[in-house]
């Protein structure tokens, strides 16, 4: 029963029911590949308890360590891996293979949060970041993985925003992006332009470049409300609809599924991440905070786009759905980043008990009562509940005494607001739930 108390019940249930979801609808086209994804997902769900249990701050010290053992193994995959469909991305591991092109996801949010909760965001450290990033995109990038690649460096613009860079930076970032898009064409693989070319036109080549794009629309539109039934869609059983159970399994769900399941699963994604950016909302530190938003920045990047490109908004880009692709390693790496967002929300900010700090010692301050040190009245704290926010109220002078500062501390950063006391009323006001512990300066008026 302890154990089940610990557990987070949000990320839970809405991670078991996107899961139990994806076995049901691959069970009803193969039942060996249901009992392998039902094996994947006993291993997620592994991963994540495992990692939810600890505390996140722990693994600070492990980011660089883990990200050199990836890229390690992307150098290895391409020297070892075996070729795929035109691409090499998998170690063989005996009866398993491994893709460090998924591994690559939460290891490079671990590293990015390790870096923007002790790095400004300067031109430099924006430089700096982005070369981090970048040893691992070009690496998967040439296997050729273009889905994972765009996935990384949305984690990386993701996490960068999240870093609160100015306006006008990121102003400057998305127009260099624009300026680079054109260019990034003539590195594209054969495949990958028709793919773009196909989306923008699919009726010129019906039965080529334009044949995915075509079909799984078909698909879509084919369910209807209440859709075809499990097991008696026409596209994915008679095999028009490629990939029916990785790039297009949503295409396959809307098709026997139909409106209703289709609006299930985007309901279970959108509960999921309105809970992960509140647990963001009360993170207890910068790293635990930007820990959260890389796992949401790459939840929401995958979403988005393998949904649109099954219904014909994105282009072809070979990205799978978060919990519902067929597939052990997208499947565990989403698991280990939701269970890191579990350790996040675990360990949060407490805000129960505020504490003053007089002089190097510490008191504990009661909502509505005056605060007491060595026998004297300081001043009259008020903290106050309502709107969520905090307010130091009008303090008692006695003795010429000035109270100079508030300091609020937040995590690792020190925030302070100047209150000058002396005759006059004077407030502070600031956000309750960023406030750790109450720091007061005294010192005698001048």
């Amino acid at each position: 029963m302890k154990f089940f108390s610990s557990l987070n019940p949000t990320l839970t249930i809405c991670s078991v029911l996107l899961l139990s979801i994806a076995i049901l609808v691959i069970y009803s086209s193969s039942k060996e590949l249901a009992l392998f994804q039902f094996i994947f997902a006993f291993l997620g769900i592994a991963a994540y308890f495992f990692i939810s249990r600890f505390d996140y701050r722990s693994i600070r010290n492990l980011t660089v360590l883990l990200y050199f053992a990836v890229v390690a193994l992307l150098i290895v995959a391409a020297i070892l891996g075996f070729e795929t469909r035109g691409s090499v991305r998998w170690i063989p591991l005996g009866v398993i293979n491994l893709q460090p092109s998924e591994i690559a996801k939460p290891i490079l949010i671990l590293l990015l949060a390790d870096f923007w909760s002790k790095n400004l965001p300067s031109w430099s450290n924006i430089g700096r970041s982005l070369l981090w990033a970048t040893p691992p995109a070009v690496l998967i990038f040439n296997q050729p993985d273009l889905g994972s690649t765009l996935t990384l460096f949305a984690i990386w613009l993701g996490m960068l925003f999240a870093a609160k860079v100015s306006f006008k930076k990121v102003a400057l970032i998305i127009f260099m992006i624009i300026l680079v898009i054109p260019i990034s064409w003539f590195s594209l693989r054969d495949y990958q332009k028709e793919r773009l070319s196909g989306f923008l036109d699919p009726h010129s080549d019906p039965l080529g470049r334009g044949y995915n794009v075509i079909q799984s629309t078909i698909a879509v539109g084919s369910g209807e409300i209440f859709g075809r039934g499990l097991g008696r869609g026409t596209q994915s059983r008679l095999q028009f609809l490629p990939e029916f159970r990785t790039d297009f399994i949503f295409a396959s769900i809307a098709e026997e599924m139909g409106f209703v399941g289709s609006l299930l699963i985007l309901a279970l994604y959108l509960i999921l991440i309105i809970y992960c950016l509140k647990v963001a909302e009360t993170a207890f530190d910068p790293f635990g905070f930007l820990l959260v938003i890389g796992g949401v920045s790459m939840l929401c990047f995958q979403i988005v786009v393998n949904i649109g490109m099954n219904i014909g908004l994105v282009p072809i880009t070979g990205i799978t759905l978060p919990l519902i692709s067929y597939g052990g390693n997208s499947l565990i790496a989403t698991m280990i980043a939701l269970g890191l967002i579990a350790s996040v929300a675990r360990y949060k900010r407490k805000i129960d008990s505020p504490v003053c700090e007089i002089g190097g010692k510490q008191y504990k301050v009661v909502p509505g009562k005056s605060l007491m040190v060595t026998g004297q009245l300081i001043a009259k704290v008020l903290l106050l509940s309502e709107n969520g926010k905090i307010k130091i109220g009008k303090p008692y002078l006695k003795d010429d005494l000035d109270l100079k500062s508030l300091g609020a501390v937040m995590g690792e950063k020190v925030r302070v607001a100047k209150f000058h006391a002396k005759s006059k009323y004077r407030k502070v006001t600031g956000y309750r739930k960023k406030f750790l512990k109450v720091v007061l300066d005294v010192k005698k008026a001048s």
